[in-house]
Order: structure tokens, then C-alpha cells, then sequence
């Protein structure tokens, strides 16, 4: 295990993913979100390597530099936490502190629910529990509007890039110029390659396909998380509630802890790096 974070492919079961890899001691797990990759956490990747962590960052499927399967199917939470079960199995991991942000955070979430014999503390950022966020009211499906939008085969595809990507921009960034943030001109440049657009937007087509968008409940149905878990939230997210966040305690039955960020947007790990670094390293201790 090379104590500088490293990346290097990973062959699993039917799919390869690109994975940072570093330092030595109990496990940590990075998962990121739509549509980053694993250097989304490059702060706390060279910090918790340094400070005794073994820490493990995949691309997830369909991101930065892992495989683009292009069937929307291959994008499911199911087949997603065989690639994290896999990638650990093939690590030689056995327990493992998970952190999750975005799409990652629902993961994380899942991978507690469902192999709680492997997270032995989980953090989760910006999403919270999967049946908060279900329950989270009106408000929360008004913000989740563009999940629908998503669901229709090459409409984002054409409108996203359009007049160099200015309206993903405007929506997700509140119009930064490009050269302005370098998360955003990573972001873009990973969208602009073949097949990395789609890809994303499948994350959103295999698991939030309308008949399901409405739901309170029953679809997302998982077992309670018993280990301690850090819930975060940022006070300018504009596509989640508070609410989705501090409602995940009652699915919660191990200790549990929240920090709401302010003035903070919805891409926590890099915009309020030192407070994430800080809030992982008291949490994973």
C-alpha cells in the first residue's frame, strides 16, 4: 500500500473502476457523487492518508476514470453496492468508515443498511437517509424537480452542454464563469468526454424513475443504520432540504450527530474542505 494516495484500476465482476489509494491503518471509504470523481475529496484523501488512514477513493461507475457501461440498468443501487462489497473483497478490506457525499452518501447509506458487518461509522454529506429523503415533503420534490427532467433520453444530453455548459452552470453553480472554481472546470471537462454525460444521468434513471419519484416511503424501504453516523448538511444547497437530513436520525439507532454548515454550497468536500477534514478525522477517530 504506496503511503502517497495513488490511483490504479481495480478489476471486479464485470466492471473496472479507477481507485485513489493511500496510507496505512484502519480503513476509510470515499464515495463522491454526480458528477465528480474521486479527487472531489483530494483534501481529505491526503489528510487522513497522513494521519494514520488507509483511504480508499473510487470513481464510481460511470465517473472520472472507472467504466462507462452505457445500458441504464447497469446504474442500479443494487449492482453499485456489489462494485463497493467487490472492490473491498478484492482490497483485502474487511471493516471499513465510510463517507459519502451526493449519490455517494446514498450509497454509503445503503452499504450500512445492508452489509452492516462491514461500516463501522458512517458520515453522510448533503443527502441524508434515503426514507428522509423520501418523506421530506413538497418542498424537497420541488427541489428535485431536474430528476424528472433527467428521465427523457437526450433532452438534458442536448441542454446541458449547450453555449458551453451554461446552463449546468447557472443551475448547479450559480453562474460561475468558467476558470473561476476548478471544481466546475473538472466537472465539465469529465461531462464533455464520450459517454461520461449519459452515464451520469443514468445514476438518475435507474434509481429515480417516476413511478417511484413520489414516494414516501415503501420503494426505498431499508434496514435502520445501528453504527454511529454524522449527518451534514450546507445552508446553500439548492437541491436539498435541511430537513431530508436531520429527519434521517429516526432511522438511525446507533449514536448519532449533525452539523449544518452555513454559508457553505452543495459541494461540501471542496468548498469547505479544512471543516469536512475536521469533521472526519473527530468522527472517525
Amino acid at each position: 500500500m504506496p503511503t502517497t494516495p495513488t490511483a490504479r484500476r481495480v478489476a471486479l465482476d464485470g466492471i473496472t473502476l479507477n481507485v485513489v489509494e493511500g496510507g496505512e491503518g484502519p480503513a476509510v471509504l470515499l464515495l463522491h457523487g454526480w458528477p465528480d470523481r474521486a479527487t472531489l475529496w483530494q483534501h481529505q484523501i491526503d489528510t487522513l492518508a497522513a494521519r494514520g488512514f488507509r483511504v480508499i477513493a473510487p470513481d464510481l461507475r460511470g465517473f472520472g476514470d472507472s467504466d462507462r457501461p452505457a445500458e441504464v440498468e447497469r446504474y442500479g443501487l443494487r449492482t453499485v453496492l456489489g462494485d463497493l462489497l467487490g472492490l473491498l473483497d478484492a482490497l483485502e478490506v474487511g471493516e471499513v468508515r465510510v463517507a459519502g457525499h451526493d449519490w455517494g452518501a446514498l450509497a454509503a447509506w445503503a452499504l450500512a443498511a445492508f452489509a452492516p458487518e462491514r461500516v463501522t461509522r458512517l458520515a453522510a454529506f448533503s443527502v441524508g437517509h434515503p426514507q428522509a429523503f423520501a418523506s421530506a415533503g413538497f418542498v424537497q420534490k420541488q427541489l428535485s424537480w431536474y430528476m424528472l427532467w433527467f428521465q427523457f433520453p437526450g433532452v438534458a444530453e442536448a441542454q446541458l452542454p449547450a453555449d458551453d455548459w451554461r446552463w449546468f452552470r447557472e443551475w448547479a453553480h450559480d453562474g460561475v464563469s468558467r476558470g473561476a472554481d476548478a471544481l466546475v472546470d473538472a466537472q465539465i471537462a469529465d461531462l464533455d468526454r464520450p459517454g461520461a454525460l449519459v452515464a451520469g444521468l443514468n445514476w438518475y434513471r435507474a434509481n429515480m424513475p417516476p413511478e417511484i419519484f413520489a414516494a414516501t416511503d415503501g420503494p426505498l424501504a431499508m434496514p435502520a443504520i445501528g453504527c454511529p453516523v454524522l449527518g451534514v448538511w450546507s445552508d446553500r444547497d439548492p437541491a436539498l432540504t435541511e430537513r431530508q437530513m436531520t429527519d434521517s436520525q429516526r432511522f438511525v439507532t446507533g449514536p448519532w450527530r449533525y452539523e449544518r454548515l452555513p454559508r457553505v454550497g452543495h459541494w461540501i468536500p471542496a468548498h469547505a474542505p479544512e471543516r469536512t477534514t475536521a469533521l472526519l478525522l473527530e468522527h472517525f477517530a
